[in-house]
């Protein structure tokens, strides 16, 4: 036996769990969920279909689409806000944030790239002006298309069209996603 934590989490927008063990079990661990998935055809994946998948449910992380510059309402949090709690750090911020909308909002989007994605920190435009920037993205390999999480200005951040992405020096074209690219509902994690 192996003492564990294990939480049915998703990073990937898939039916998924995380087993939290400490250092020493860490090898055993996997041993035995390898040799026990092998009839099952269980396989190792990288951080790059990691973050693919993550991208085409549009699930933000932490350091690049959560962070403390960015509230709770314009991350798309506000859900997990609890206003009516008569106190907790932060409680006039969030209060102001949803009055007011907040200054940007997070969204994704779909460009027209050709042999190159984005990573972050590429600016948005939207027309003829900055309004945003990239903070995570890549290659969306079940919809074969390069995905983009960042901020926009609110004042555009319900359109849909207009927007560029600026990678390696050129203005590419981009749509804004008005839901995630894969499994919108969130089926798969709940299957």
């Amino acid at each position: 036996m192996i003492p564990a934590l294990v939480g049915r989490v998703s990073f990937t927008g898939e039916l998924g769990y995380e087993i939290w063990v400490t250092s020493e079990y860490q090898r055993a661990l996997y041993d035995l969920l390898m040799n026990a998935g092998r009839k099952h055809d269980l396989r190792l994946f990288d951080g790059r279909a990691l973050n693919a998948l993550r991208l085409e449910k549009s699930f933000g992380t932490w350091a690049r689409e959560f962070r403390p510059i960015y509230g709770p309402y314009e991350a798309g949090l506000g859900r997990f806000v609890d206003l009516q709690k008569p106190q907790f750090i932060g409680r006039e911020a969030a209060q102001a944030e949803k009055a007011n909308g907040g200054k940007r909002k997070l969204v994704t989007l779909a460009l027209e790239a050709r042999d190159a994605d984005t990573m972050g920190d590429e600016p948005i435009w939207h027309e003829d002006r900055v309004v945003g920037w990239v903070t995570s993205g890549g290659y969306g390999h079940t919809v074969r298309k390069s995905l983009a999480m960042g901020y926009v200005t609110t004042d555009v951040a319900s359109r849909t069209d207009g927007f560029r992405v600026e990678l390696l020096g050129e203005r590419l074209p981009a749509a804004r996603l008005e839901q995630p690219a894969v499994d919108p509902q969130g089926l798969r994690m709940r299957g």
